[in-house]
């Protein structure tokens, strides 16, 4: 009996850990290409925090191991918490396939803690089909193989319609190719469950970035606009634009914090809702987003 008591905490050990800002990429990012992985943002001082983290607890073992849970005290990991954007507690997101799939904030009934939990362990799958087939996708869309990619996450949307990262997938593909409108298009057949997952927002804010790239002024003409007159605000977001649009994401974001920094309010605060585009178009673990939203956060508190 002691043997056992002592392997049924250890599998609970696994599937649920309390994470710092030293391991968060590899229990959390790292760990969800093969799980989906759930992640608690939580605070001692939390009433509500202190009735959704058992309960959650509870569903992630009930499912033995298809899907893992992550525990993150906000007052002692206050750059994870900021670099996702938690504004109140608790705050609860999943991570699959390296990238954030759903969420939600505050207490929820438990019937929908219970619907959250076994969407995410579906996605796993009993063999792990699923999983295997998003790898093997994401790793046509990096080779190249753009069509054969969308191709690949249309099959797996027709197995699981609510698949968040096949649907953010789905049109990242078609950008590759480049097909903005069909692109535009299977995003208006997104389900409304799923509208707003991250993997779809991201893949709206590529779309609208790649929109704008088609319409980028010349490169060097707009440098020597911004040289010439470095308070002409417009001529400093169209350069921006033009920089984005051939790949110099960094350059662009700095352009951007420049033109906050000058004038945050100019044309009803494009320069900061072109910079959150940017970012949303950027998985969350990207270096650079995450350095420019640093930036951009002390910006906007100094």
């Amino acid at each position: 009996m002691l043997e056992l008591g002592a392997t049924t905490a250890d599998a609970s050990a696994d599937l649920i850990k309390d994470v710092t800002e030293a391991n968060f990429m590899a229990e959390v990012v790292d760990a969800s290409m093969t799980v989906p992985v759930i992640v608690d943002f939580w605070a001692p001082w939390c009433g509500p925090c202190k009735t959704l983290g058992p309960q959650l607890e509870a569903e992630v073992k009930r499912h033995k191991g298809r899907v893992r849970m992550v525990k993150v005290n906000v007052d002692e990991n206050q750059m994870i918490a900021g670099q996702m954007r938690v504004q109140s507690i608790p705050t609860v997101y999943a991570f699959f396939q390296g990238q954030p799939v759903d969420g939600f904030q505050g207490a929820v009934p438990q019937s929908q803690i219970k619907q959250f939990v076994e969407k995410l362990a579906a996605m796993s799958g009993e063999d792990g089909g699923l999983a295997e087939a998003l790898d093997a996708a994401e790793a046509m869309l990096t080779e190249g193989a753009a069509e054969d990619a969308a191709e690949t996450f249309a099959a797996i949307i027709e197995e699981e319609p609510e698949n968040a990262v096949a649907w953010g997938g789905l049109v990242r593909a078609l950008l590759a190719l480049p097909d903005l409108d069909r692109a535009e298009a299977e995003l208006g057949r997104v389900p409304a469950a799923i509208a707003n997952a991250a993997p779809v927002e991201a893949a709206r804010a590529q779309l609208h970035l790649a929109r704008q790239a088609a319409s980028a002024g010349p490169l060097d003409d707009l440098r020597a606009r911004v040289e010439a007159d470095p308070a002409d605000q417009q001529a400093r977001f169209d350069y921006a634009t033009a920089l984005h649009a051939g790949g110099e994401v960094e350059a662009a974001i700095d352009q951007l914090l420049e033109a906050f920094r000058r004038d945050r309010e100019w044309n009803d605060g494009a320069a900061k809702a072109q910079l959150i585009t940017i970012f949303d178009a950027l998985k969350p673990t990207d270096l650079i987003a995450q350095k420019g939203r640093r930036k951009l956060s002390s910006l906007i508190f100094s």
